[in-house]
């Protein structure tokens, strides 16, 4: 039986209280974390495989050292956010071999193919740069203290991402020609994902659990302008386009395209002619997951038969 009633909780760790223990929690709690942490893992789990293809496109012997790096980063930030779900009551092996593809919760842009090294640097700088500015506000205000302490070495290791994705759109639009234009082809179609990554905006927000259990600080809209205010400059400051500028009489980026708008994933073209959609339309489409969803989540899932047929081998 829990400690608390759920009001009780929730005044609590608006006043600074963390917990620590399974007791501690209230149902309500415990669902909102778990959903929490199963997004993060998720995320964490399938960025490996988009990374994989585009890191064999590495331009040299380091730089593909330095890619598989960072995939390795990748998997081992997945296994700390599951291993706290197992704290919670949760089987490690059934959430990562036991789900369909479409049952995984990671953001719809980890279902697109990243297909050359452009691409994956650009994931590295606006993808890696939306999951630290998510997970830096988790680290900053969650009252689940395994969590804050897990994050210390996720934030660090993060941040080298980031780092080496900045570096790398730096180099290759400095590079001009075809090398920038990747580099362009590429923000033009992970900028707007990367934006959408926050969920709905503030007004229209159906589910404030994790705010109220002081989970995260920020709403989805601050997380999205914590986001833009590097970004958009980055991509200014090396001569990218991106659809999106300070808007003075706002205080605020704001977006120079409807939002939401429509995805064409066999071009990887966002739609913008076409006028906003509603974000249940938005929410489909998430549902019925991108293109490389089912071979991503299937090489990750292979492993384990490669692994049983090593054991039985030994």
């Amino acid at each position: 039986m829990a400690r608390f009633t759920d009001e009780e909780l929730k005044e609590k760790v608006q006043n600074g209280f963390i917990v620590e223990y399974p007791d501690d929690m209230t149902e309500g709690y415990r669902k909102a974390l778990i959903v929490q942490l199963l997004v993060q893992a998720d995320t964490e789990l399938v960025s490996a495989p988009a990374y994989f293809g585009a890191a064999k496109d590495a331009p040299s012997t380091n730089t593909m050292v330095s890619a598989t790096a960072i995939i390795q980063d990748e998997l081992a930030h997945a296994n700390i956010a599951y291993r706290l779900l197992e704290d919670l009551g949760l089987d490690k092996e059934q959430l990562v071999y036991g789900r369909q593809p479409h049952e995984f919760k990671h953001p719809y842009g980890f279902d697109h193919p990243l297909e050359n090294w452009a691409e994956l640097v650009v994931a590295n700088g606006l993808y890696d740069r939306a999951g630290i500015t998510l997970l830096g506000d988790v680290f900053k205000n969650t009252s689940y203290g395994p969590l804050k302490r897990a994050l210390v070495k996720v934030d660090q290791e993060e941040t080298f991402h980031l780092r080496h994705g900045e570096m790398w759109m730096k180099r290759l639009s400095n590079a001009g020609g075809e090398a920038k234009a990747q580099i362009q082809r590429a923000v033009d179609w992970m900028f707007p994902m990367a934006v959408e990554w926050f969920g709905l905006p503030d007004d229209m927000k159906r589910h404030s659990g994790q705010l109220e259990y002081r989970l995260k600080g920020m709403t989805n809209d601050e997380l999205r302008q914590t986001w833009m205010k590097s970004t958009v400059p980055l991509c200014e400051s090396i001569g990218i386009d991106v659809p999106a500028h300070w808007d003075e009489d706002q205080q605020k980026f704001v977006l120079e395209y409807s939002f939401p708008c429509e995805y064409d994933e066999d071009e990887k073209q966002w739609l913008f002619g076409e006028g906003e959609i509603s974000w249940e339309q938005v929410f489909e489409r998430w549902k019925r997951r991108g293109p490389a969803n089912k071979s991503f989540v299937e090489s990750i899932q292979d492993g384990k038969g490669f692994r049983k047929q090593l054991e039985a081998a030994a």
